[in-house]
């Protein structure tokens, strides 16, 4: 699609600049071609090295992708817009489960766990050259990973699972290079990936995680690192079990340079035992967010992984940020030791309403996928149609497009706010959306 936008600039940054400019006002649509280099150089007046540059710029940033002879194009869905920008305005009297929060009534109180962390502060002021990563916080980390058979390593604590994801990705990787994701997967990742220039290559997953012949593929393809979700994984509650682990372990036992991402976000609301794949590969990590058990508003999570993956995660993050607020930290630690969360209990209540919800889909003909976690993944024939459906019948679910590269369409619905009483209603308002068919979304 040849747009009629009129590029500018003299100098690369400039050049680039004039394109983001015209993609973030729609000028510049998904798709649009860009003009071949020598031909915009020769208009600006400029050394097609110039725009060469401007247009290494763009891909670095995921605003366009270049193919060959078929030229340079704006990327489908550009960094500029996230996938989150993709979710609907609910109407007043409609039930919102489609924004993948954790049940607030199941979170613990914070009141008691910031007042101990100012207590802490008031006696042992934390000041600049203190270690990064609290000692205790380290400690209570590292015990819960070797209780899981997570290989040793040190350990890092950064702003959430998307912070610690894009350190480790950029500690190993350079602009261009490809990283295999999960499709269906979190729109996080999916984001993540091209913002930072590098090549999504989506893998195929089924309730037991990612198949094992679609990382195959991804790895064949040149896939420079993997990032997997252990359990509860957003949209489709897949849940690496151990024989997929295995098949797992084994293909990557034979790419050793693949550096592998594991995010186990699910630890603390899953009573699914976790099978780790790190350790396999020379570079790894394993990242364990507080969001779900604890509050997304803690902004923390806790990573390990190899001595110089860590190494340059941390040192680097020392150049920004410099550490995580240990008030933050001293908080987990106190949330951690005083068994705020009963962490079987939350489990069984959203198992109890996923399970509910999974049960009386299928009760009506609709498959659906909920192995774990707080979401349920309904396949579907016509995703709009089945959105537009449930929103009439009263229902907000989110829209499979934030979630999917490649998969089949779907919908992602959040069990976390529902009550059991609701659940009947609820499958048959999808049964009723859905009754024109349902694709093979994740081909089981």
């Amino acid at each position: 699609m040849l747009v009629e936008y009129r590029i500018t600039g003299r100098g690369a940054a400039d050049i680039a600049a004039s394109v983001e400019a015209g993609v973030a006002s729609g000028a510049l649509p998904p798709g649009s071609l860009l003009p071949p280099m020598r031909e915009l150089a020769g208009e600006l007046g400029v050394n097609p090295n110039t725009v060469a540059a401007a247009y290494r710029t763009l891909r670095e940033r995921g605003v366009i992708e270049t193919d060959g002879r078929r030229g340079s194009r704006v990327r489908p869905r550009p960094s500029t817009t996230p996938r989150d920008a993709l979710r609907m305005v609910v109407p007043p009297g409609v039930r919102d489960i489609a924004q993948g929060n954790p049940d607030v009534a199941l979170l613990p109180a914070l009141d008691g766990a910031l007042a101990a962390a100012a207590r802490r502060y008031a006696q042992t002021p934390s000041l600049y050259g203190a270690d990064p990563v609290a000692p205790d916080l380290a400690r209570l980390a590292r015990a819960d990973l070797d209780a899981d058979a997570v290989p040793p390593g040190p350990v890092a604590v950064t702003s959430g699972a998307l912070d610690a994801m894009e350190r480790v990705l950029v500690a190993h990787l350079r602009p261009g290079d490809a990283v295999a994701v999960e499709d269906p997967g979190w729109g996080g990742s999916l984001d993540l990936v091209p913002a930072l220039g590098l090549r999504v290559l989506p893998v195929a997953v089924d309730d037991d995680g990612p198949r094992a012949e679609a990382v195959a593929r991804a790895l064949a393809a040149g896939a420079r690192a993997l990032v997997v979700t252990s359990r509860a994984q957003n949209p489709t509650g897949a849940a690496i079990s151990a024989e997929r682990a295995g098949e797992l372990r084994a293909l990557l036992a034979r790419h050793p340079g693949v550096l592998l991402i594991e995010d186990d976000h699910g630890h603390g609301i899953v009573d699914l035992p976790l099978h780790p794949l790190s350790g396999v590969t020379g570079h790894w990590a394993l990242i364990r967010s507080t969001a779900k058990a604890y509050g997304p508003d803690l902004r923390l999570a806790v990573l390990t992984g190899d001595a110089v993956t860590l190494d340059r995660v941390r040192g680097r993050q020392r150049l920004g940020p410099g550490w995580v607020s240990r008030l933050l930290q001293h908080a987990v630690v106190e949330l951690w030791t005083s068994d705020a969360v009963d962490r079987a209990a939350v489990a069984r209540a959203y198992g109890e309403r996923r399970d509910a919800l999974v049960e009386a889909l299928r009760e009506r003909g609709v498959r659906a996928h909920g192995r774990s976690g707080l979401n349920v993944w309904v396949p579907v024939a016509a995703e709009t149609v089945a959105v537009t459906r449930l929103l009439a019948a009263g229902w907000a679910v989110a829209p499979g497009a934030i979630f999917r590269v490649e998969a089949g369409p779907g919908v992602r619905l959040t069990v976390s706010q529902l009550a059991l009483s609701e659940v009947p209603g609820l499958a048959d308002a999808v049964a009723a959306a859905v009754r024109t068919g349902v694709a093979g979304g994740r081909n089981d």
